[in-house]
This record gives C-alpha cells, structure tokens and sequence, in this order.
C-alpha cells in the first residue's frame, strides 16, 4: 500500500465532508447517532466476537493487565456506548450558538458564533469505545474526524466503523464523515500528524511516548492529553470515613484509567488514624503501597518510595504515599508533581477547600469526591473524546463544545467606518 497516497485520499474525503456535515441540521445529525446507536444495538455479538479476537491476540504478544481491560468490549461497555450515543443525540447542538451580541457606537451589533473545527484527526490505543465517543462527538459538532486506532484493537475498530457507516447511510449522510484508518502501518500516523491542507487539529489518546511523538512531530495543532499522575490530598480535618471511602475508590475502581489516583498524600495530624485503615482495605485488594519514611512507619509493608515514584502513572494497583505537614505542603507536592489533570481534597473545612479549588491548577479540581468522577459522562458531556492537560482552547474533558471554536460576526444595516 502507498501510506501517503491512501492517507491523502482519506484527507481529501474528510475535507468534503466536513463542509457538509458543518451545514447539517440538528435534527439530521441527531437521527445519525441515533441510527448508529441502532446498529451497534444489533450487533452486539459480532463486537463481542470481534473483540475476542483482539483479546486473544493481546494476551499471545504479552499485553499487560491494565491494557487488557482497556482493550475489552464487556456488555455493559457496549452498552454504555449505546448510552454516550443517545446522550449526545440529546445535547444541545452548539454549532451556530451566538453569544455576547451587543451593540456598538457606531450602530453595528458585533457577537460571536460557535463553529466546527472542522476536520479532527484522532489516534488513540487499546480502547474500543473511543472510536463511538469519537465519532459521536465530531459528528454532533459538525466535524468529519479521521480515527486511527491501535493494531491491539483493528478487529474491534472494524466491526464498530461498520456499524458507523451504517447509521450514517441511513441518515443520509456522507459515510467519510467518520474514517478509520484500515492499516496498522505507523507511516500512517506520520502522514496523518502532517497533513495540514486537509486536517485542522490532531487529539492523540494513549500512552505518554505517543502523546509526546505526537506533540514533537505534528504540524497541525494538538490538544494533549499527558500523564494522568492525580492526588487525593487527605486533610487533618477531615471526615475519617468520607477520607477512607473517597481514597479506596480513587485508587481501585479501576486501575488502568487516567483518572485513577497514583499519589495519596496525608496530613500529618490525621495519618496515624487513616493510613492503617486505609492499608488493610489496599491489601485486601491487592494493593502495592509505596511511601514515604512517615507513611512507612505507620504501614507494615510498605516499602520506601523513590523520587520516580512521584511522578509515575501506574495505572496498576501500586499506589504512591506521602504525609505532609499540611495543605501548604500538599499543594506543593502537586505543583511539583501533577500532571495537571485531577485533584481532589478531603476535608470539612471550608475555607481550606476553597483555597485548594482556587490555588490548585489542574483540569479537574474537587472536594470530598474521587478522582474516578473526572469524565465526560459523569459532567454531562454524553462522551468525551479525551480529558485535555493543556490551558489553550480546552482543558478538562473535551465534550462538543471543546470541539468548536469562536468566530466573531458582526451585525449591520448599511453601516460604514467612519
């Protein structure tokens, strides 16, 4: 196969039906994800079967455990795909939303009008379900998306863009609005990060050498998603079984999740009664406990984390420990360490809550609730199309709105500068 070729012929289908799509209608784009929501509905089976194959593929070429789980379709992923695809359908359609319309001195009315980006191309790995998410997204913002899966998940991929095309067609829309790239050769993501005639902005989701390949070789803008390294910060005022509920979920609800904490940090006045609470429920989950000197001393087992620790992602039961002297050192650990993404604070003081809601600068910042809420779905985005680390554009999880941008429009009546 001629990568560049194919790729460029993708390009050019995306362009055309990217001007398209932009000028659909609501109604038509929603009955779209509707009617792709329909297919997946009826081949459910086939996914599953599909994804077998690629299951047991992974698990011949040694792929991890936390990897496996974000690879595999389970009834109730499939069915949370149906779900995100309804939801979307339900949403308001931001594309020709006009807002800040005002009137100047001269007599012109001048606002701003929310538009598509246009064409969005997306590389991501293992996850089956970001090729729905995806889709339903770019469709409903009134982009054409060129997807590039990872070869781990080319039978799942295959099978969910037949069901893609398949609602498309039955809403009468163009099927190369929603692409996937049918080869595993990586020539193909170099070409797609270069393209910039026909692409307009590049989110890669996966690990963080794909991301910084991404970030150092695209020439088309990238909206990054880095290291999910997140803290739960346990305050000395704290509610003892809120601080044991909230910790535990944080960390095992999932592990192979970029909302999932890696770093637990603890004032000091409280660690003595918290942590060893904390330890059994680890060990009876398997949980390795890494810490420091202090939080050594209160658990048995733990062993003495290192400098790399903190600034790791585990995304697999081990969990780093810290004891701090309090919220100054804790915010400082974060400034240090985070990766900008999710924090949360456990704590029933409120002024020390809000310090930390306005002094930590992360994409998600919360109180008394696990890291594991940090989703598209749970902030009533319907889907995400990945959870943005940097500042520009969009920050946080990335629903139909991160997908758009502003264009000013000004209002006259045969009005001239004078």
């Amino acid at each position: 196969m001629d990568i560049k070729a194919y790729m460029q012929t993708i390009g050019r289908q995306a362009r055309t039906a990217g001007r398209e799509i932009s000028r659909t209608e609501s109604g038509k784009k929603n009955r779209a994800l509707l009617k792709i929501a329909e297919a997946i509905e009826n081949s459910r089976q086939l996914l599953i079967t599909e994804n077998g194959k690629d299951l047991v593929a992974g698990r011949t070429n040694g792929m991890d455990a936390a990897s496996l789980d974000r690879l595999e379709l389970k009834p109730a992923g499939i069915q949370a795909m149906i779900e995100g695809l309804k939801q979307v359908a339900a949403l308001p359609d931001p594309v020709g939303e006009i807002s800040d319309l005002s009137y100047r001195p001269s007599g012109i009315q001048v606002g701003q009008m929310r538009v598509p980006l246009g064409v969005i191309g997306i590389i991501y790995e293992s996850r089956p379900n970001v090729t729905v998410d995806a889709a339903a997204l770019c469709l409903k913002s009134g982009n054409a998306c060129i997807l590039r899966g990872g070869s781990e998940a080319i039978h799942s991929n295959q099978a969910i863009a037949a069901c893609i095309s398949e609602g498309l067609k039955a809403a009468a829309l163009p099927v190369d609005a929603v692409q996937i790239v049918a080869t595993a050769d990586r020539a193909a993501v170099g070409e797609l990060i270069t393209m910039s005639e026909y692409v307009d902005v590049i989110v890669p989701r996966g690990g963080k050498s794909l991301i910084e390949r991404i970030s150092r070789d695209a020439t088309i803008p990238v909206i990054k998603h880095l290291d999910g390294i997140c803290h739960v910060y346990i305050d000395d005022k704290a509610d003892i079984d809120k601080a044991v509920k909230i910790a535990v979920n944080a960390k095992t609800h999932r592990y192979g999740v970029c909302n999932a904490m890696e770093t637990l940090l603890v004032a000091e006045n409280i660690a003595a009664k918290v942590l060893p609470l904390l330890a059994e429920q680890y060990s009876q989950k398997g949980v390795e406990l890494r810490g420091c000197l202090k939080a050594c001393s209160l658990i048995p087992g733990c062993v003495r984390a290192t400098e790399e620790d903190w600034d790791t992602e585990y995304l697999a039961p081990i969990l780093s420990i810290r004891v701090v002297d309090g919220i100054d050192q804790a915010m400082e650990h974060i400034h240090r360490h985070s990766s900008g993404h999710t924090e949360a604070i456990v704590t029933e003081d409120y002024t020390l809550a809000r310090r930390f809601l306005r002094e930590v600068d992360s994409s998600s910042v919360m109180v008394n609730a696990s890291t594991r809420f940090a989703d598209g779905f749970e902030y009533r985005l319907g889907a995400e199309i990945g959870i943005s680390t940097d500042k520009l554009h969009a920050r946080g999880p990335v629903g139909l709105k991160g997908l758009t941008s502003l264009k000013f429009i000004v209002l006259g009546d045969g009005h001239i500068r004078q």
